[in-house]
């Protein structure tokens, strides 16, 4: 796995998404944000229709973090999987991460 240098000395994993970390943290943020809406919603006891729609505003929201962190992983760890140099290693080491990302998928999809 890749490490990089923090401000303060220590390494990090290098995972899929590190490019596009401020990104998805600015996602997660107004995602954050329209949840608090949503509970500000009930607490003024909103209409329900109207809560329902902002939950799956959300909820989509949250399915396009998760695609894109899907599609990182996959572009990242799988391709790195095969990458690595000792074949028998290799196998095991893609094998793994298709697994990874197969029961994500699976858990996005329940």
């Amino acid at each position: 796995m890749e490490t990089e240098s923090s401000a303060e000395g220590q390494t990090a994993p290098v995972h899929g998404y590190t490019s596009n970390k401020a990104a998805y943290l600015l996602r997660l943020k107004r995602i954050e944000g329209q949840v608090r809406g949503i509970a500000r919603m009930v607490e003024d006891d909103k209409y329900c229709i109207d809560i329902l729609t902002q939950v799956s505003a959300a909820t989509k929201a949250l399915h396009a973090v998760s695609l894109g962190l899907l599609e990182e992983h996959i572009g990242h760890c799988v391709v790195g999987a095969a990458s690595e140099p000792d074949p028998d290693r290799r196998f095991e080491a893609i094998d793994l991460k298709v697994k990874e990302a197969a029961d994500a998928i699976g858990r996005l999809l329940r």
